[in-house]
């Protein structure tokens, strides 16, 4: 969910400035538009794997007979206040955002709990109905190098913390510190007790890994980084971090008076994986391709 994004326009101009200084009220104005009045207005947030689902979205919609308005490139901290004011009627979340940042509930790992936790308080709290939730997650993890991995065995966090020993830790300073970070790891896992241990700027932390300057990082779990095979995202079979699926979130009233809006993001949904989701996002984050051509060409091979 840190990912930066690499359009060639200034759409971010729109989404995150409208909001801030002009009020959420702006908002409507903003982005790509098709259709009139009684459009259905997609949101996303400002960051590359954001606009990529939100395209796919927008498609489907379109695809379905939708008319539908684009408002993309909202800020993570106003994309839920632009649509409880009806700024924007859909847009893309994460099950893990909701409940910890939106609902400012404690953690909770369970996927299906997650869900069903947020999508009832959503709708009794904001009249907010969340759709199907995509096996796709973009969540919290560590990446280690492949090379280090194969040679002492390594597949999952259990692996890790045993050779925690023969490994160096690239951490981002926050993470040692932070109460989901190394202190949660170390609660469920026990000590990891690292070979070295530094910190790097989270920018570099590939680079470090690819130049031999440490073996494991935190990272997220879609980085357009981790389709280099030189790099193994670990599995947490132990469940330390919530889960972070995808799904859209959307307006009661609008879905009433729009039932189709359901079945059409669905299709989007199932399409979706994790997997499919990091190559998506490597193809605009380091193939430096347009977001709209990505989203056109994978919505192209769900048919």
């Amino acid at each position: 969910m840190n990912t930066t994004i690499t359009r060639r326009s200034a759409l971010a101009l729109c989404g995150t400035a409208a909001l801030s200084f002009l009020g959420a009220s702006s908002l409507s104005g903003c982005g790509n538009s098709k259709g009139s009045e009684n459009a259905i207005t997609v949101g996303s947030k400002a960051f590359t794997e954001g606009v990529i689902l939100s395209e796919l979205y927008a498609l489907a919609l379109e695809d379905a007979g939708f008319s539908v308005k684009r408002s993309f490139e909202i800020s993570g901290s106003l994309i839920h206040t632009a649509i409880e004011n009806g700024d924007i009627d859909l847009y893309p979340e994460y099950t893990g955002t909701g409940l910890i940042s939106v609902l400012k509930m404690d953690p909770l790992t369970d996927p299906e709990e997650v869900y069903e936790t947020v999508k009832s308080a959503y709708a009794d709290q904001f009249d907010l109905v969340w759709l199907n939730k995509s096996e796709a997650a973009d969540g919290q993890g560590l990446v280690i190098r492949t090379e280090s991995a194969k040679k002492y065995g390594i597949k999952t966090i259990s692996d890790l913390q045993a050779h925690a020993e023969d490994l160096r830790f690239a951490s981002q300073g926050q993470f040692d510190e932070r109460s989901d970070g190394l202190p949660a790891l170390e609660a469920t896992y026990g000590p990891f007790d690292w070979k070295a241990s530094a910190i790097y700027d989270e920018g570099l932390k590939y680079e470090v890994l690819r130049n031999d300057e440490a073996d494991v990082t935190p990272a997220y779990t879609t980085e357009a980084q981790l389709t280099d095979p030189a790099f193994t995202m670990l599995e947490d079979d132990k469940h330390v971090w919530p889960p972070y699926n995808v799904a859209p979130v959307v307006r009661a009233e609008v879905l009433e008076a729009n039932p189709g809006i359901a079945e059409a993001l669905d299709r989007v949904n199932a399409a979706l994986t994790t997997e499919e989701l990091t190559r998506l996002n490597a193809r605009v984050d380091i193939d430096k391709e347009d977001y709209e051509d990505v989203a056109k060409d994978f919505y192209a091979s769900m048919s």
